[in-house]
C-alpha cells in the first residue's frame, strides 16, 4: 500500500503499482496491450497513482505517456523507438466508436536547417515507422478524457506498397525542404505523409533555411501521417485486442 495525496491535499490510501519493466519480446508487449483493451484511461491511470486531466489542451502528451508507463516503454524523449530493445514505436490513435480516425498522427520533427537525411532508407521518419504498436483511443469527440476507452492494438510494419507511398511523399517533401519551400508545410502535399507546423504555441519560431538560402524565422514543422492513411491501416489489419 502506498500513501498519496488527492488533489485537495487530503490523504488517501490506495494500491499503486510500479511501472512494469520493459517487455522482453513483441509477444510480451502484445499481451500487455491486449490486457489494456476495453479499459478506461482513468482505470489505467489509477493503477499507477495518476490522475487523468479533464482534457488535453494543456496536457497534449498525457495519453501517450500513460500508456508508455503501462506497457514498460523506456525511451522517454530520447531519439529512439519507445521500446528500444524491440525497435517498436508506440502510437495512440483517437478514433470514433465507428472506427473513424479523428486526427492526423505526429511522426517526428522535421529538420529545417539543411540536416535532413539524404535518403528515405536512412531517414528518421522511416526508422520511426518501421514497427509500430497502434493503440486506438475510442470515444465520441465530447467524451471526457478520463472516460475514453483503449481499443484493440495493432502491431504494424508498412507493406511494400505502403512503404512506396511513404517514400514518395518523403522524397517530395525532403526536396521542398532542401529548397527552402516553407509553403510545403501547408499540409496540401503528400498522399500519406504531410508537413505541418509543430509548436506548442503559434508564436513559437525557429531558425530555418528560406528559399533564397538565407536564414529566416518561422514555425517549426513536423512530419504527420494523414488520417486517410492510418484509417486504411486500421481497416486492413486484424486487431490484437
Amino acid at each position: 500500500m502506498v500513501q498519496r495525496r488527492d488533489s485537495d491535499g487530503a490523504r488517501a490510501w490506495s494500491t499503486v503499482e510500479p511501472a512494469p519493466p520493459p517487455p522482453h519480446s513483441e509477444d510480451e508487449l502484445v499481451r500487455r496491450a491486449r490486457a489494456l483493451a476495453g479499459r478506461r484511461l482513468e482505470e489505467v491511470a489509477a493503477r499507477y497513482g495518476l490522475r487523468v486531466p479533464p482534457d488535453q489542451r494543456r496536457h497534449k502528451g498525457f495519453v501517450g505517456q500513460l500508456l508508455e508507463t503501462a506497457l514498460g516503454a523506456t525511451a522517454g524523449n530520447r531519439a529512439e523507438p519507445d521500446f528500444p530493445g524491440l525497435g517498436v514505436e508506440l502510437k495512440t490513435l483517437p478514433v470514433s466508436p465507428d472506427g473513424s480516425v479523428r486526427e492526423s498522427t505526429f511522426v517526428c520533427t522535421a529538420p529545417m536547417d539543411g540536416t535532413l537525411d539524404v535518403t528515405w532508407e536512412a531517414s528518421w521518419v522511416r526508422h520511426k515507422l518501421a514497427r509500430v504498436l497502434w493503440l486506438p483511443i475510442v470515444s465520441e469527440a465530447d467524451t471526457p478524457l478520463p472516460e475514453r476507452v483503449i481499443g484493440g492494438a495493432i502491431l504494424w510494419s508498412p507493406s511494400s506498397d505502403e512503404d512506396a507511398v511513404l517514400r514518395a511523399d518523403w522524397v517530395d517533401l525532403a526536396d521542398r525542404l532542401a529548397l527552402g519551400e516553407l509553403g510545403a508545410a501547408n499540409a496540401s502535399h503528400g498522399v500519406a505523409l504531410q508537413l505541418r507546423p509543430k509548436a506548442a504555441r503559434a508564436t513559437d519560431e525557429a531558425w530555418m533555411l528560406g528559399e533564397d538560402g538565407e536564414w529566416v524565422r518561422d514555425n517549426p514543422r513536423g512530419f504527420y501521417l494523414r488520417t486517410s492513411f492510418t484509417q486504411r491501416v486500421l481497416r486492413a489489419r486484424v486487431r490484437v485486442g
